[in-house]
């Protein structure tokens, strides 16, 4: 346990971690079901829109609610310190939009079902994250995010092939069902393992904002548009996945495997490229990260067999690799004593405008032509790598360089 300790692995940072794979492996079924149900529920009433926007408008719904809600609920998290009551409330009400998709007859019911999903991840993943941050030191911080970003990259791995199975095999019906019971069981391991942290309650004199533009300084807000740059560039082939089989002749199942390509990588180097952080400093990693998003996603555009979409995606987990733990603990490295929530939730939110955003663009842009959206995305990175280089500070390493 004591070597676990000194990479940043503890029971409360465990026990999220392995709760959070099982929440990610259930809600990233949806990954691949949602277009294919889109299309499926085509004649029900849908507006009359290309069906790649109107996935896009269906996947945004959720990233949108997702951004919005955060300020709101992480200012009310730091406020009431009640962490474990956030993630349960969130995980219950994402257990409960995954099953109503089953009743679902109509496009409209599918937009309200998916902006209840984004609100579920609202209360979920602020809070999640101040525990993390909480529960970690600076000295192992990194290691501390690597090891909760591979594990739901684990699950983020395993749904969206999963859910292509299911349902070639056996319907949609039984994807939905597989999702909702992941999502309990992650609810029931919170419920049996993760504990508020004791010294999480806010001094008195903190006042309650839910906007607070001092906790968006010192670097917070810059990496909350870098993880907006990344998510936006991985997230866009989502609302071409029909697209993505026409061209390339393949099944949901090719779709799935593919897109898990991404998250395979990306849970391999997850926790050495965090713990690397640790000791040569967060933002090297952060800009080389994003300069080597843009060549694979421009790349996406260009593939013309699922073998070549999977190496693309891969190339695409490695640079998300080197972005996401290494910008979760900077954030938390210079987040501020009472506001960890309001922080943390910046880079979150940071990634569900880029889920939203990214699906959207990608559905508008590809009625013009099927390569521009992925070029835009590189073009954004890039924007982002400079951004990162010139703005963010990198703290003092001390600590870290005598583990």
């Amino acid at each position: 346990m004591e070597r676990l300790g000194n990479v940043g692995i503890n029971r409360v940072v465990a026990s999220l971690s392995f709760a959070r794979m099982a929440d990610a492996m259930g809600n990233s079924i949806l990954v691949v079901i949602i277009p294919l149900y889109v299309a499926d529920l085509a004649h029900a009433s849908s507006p009359r829109l290309p069906e790649s926007l109107l996935i896009g408008i269906l996947i945004a719904t959720y990233g949108l609610l997702f951004t919005f809600c955060q300020p709101f609920t992480a200012a009310l998290s730091d406020r009431l310190g009640k962490r474990k009551l956030f993630i349960q409330s969130g995980l219950l009400l994402m257990a409960l939009s995954i099953y109503s998709f089953s009743l679902a007859t109509n496009f409209t019911q599918l937009l309200f079902i998916r902006g209840l999903q984004g609100f579920a991840v609202a209360l979920t993943v602020p809070a999640s994250l101040a525990v993390m941050s909480e529960s970690s030191s600076r000295r192992s911080r990194g290691g501390s995010m690597g090891f909760y970003s591979t594990l739901r990259m684990v699950g983020f791995a395993i749904g969206p092939t999963l859910g292509g199975l299911l349902q070639v095999r056996y319907g949609f019906r039984a994807a939905f069902m597989t999702g909702t019971a992941l999502v309990l069981f992650s609810t029931i391991l919170v419920q049996i393992f993760v504990e508020d942290p004791e010294h999480i309650a806010v001094p008195t004199k903190v006042r309650y904002r839910i906007l607070d533009r001092r906790l968006l300084g010192g670097g917070i807000a810059l990496l909350g548009l870098a993880t907006f740059f990344m998510s936006s560039a991985y997230s866009m082939m989502t609302s071409l996945e029909n697209e993505f089989n026409l061209r390339l002749h393949q099944t949901a199942l090719g779709f799935g495997l593919a897109f898990s390509a991404l998250t395979v990588t990306r849970l391999i180097f997850q926790l050495p490229l965090g713990r690397l952080s640790d000791h040569i400093g967060r933002r090297p990693l952060i800009v080389g990260g994003l300069i080597l998003m843009a060549p694979a996603t421009a790349a996406l555009g260009l593939v013309t067999s699922t073998w070549q979409l999977a190496g693309v995606r891969a190339l695409q987990g490695l640079a998300s690799a080197a972005i996401a733990a290494p910008a979760f603990a900077l954030a938390a490295d210079l987040s501020k004593e009472g506001g960890e929530g309001q922080q943390m939730s910046v880079i979150s939110m940071g990634f569900g405008l880029g889920i939203a955003i990214g699906p959207l663009i990608a559905g508008s842009l590809a009625t013009i032509r099927f390569e521009l959206p992925f070029m835009v995305g590189a073009l954004l990175t890039l924007w982002g790598a400079w951004l990162v280089s010139r703005g963010v500070p990198e703290p003092e390493r001390s600590t870290a360089s005598s583990v």
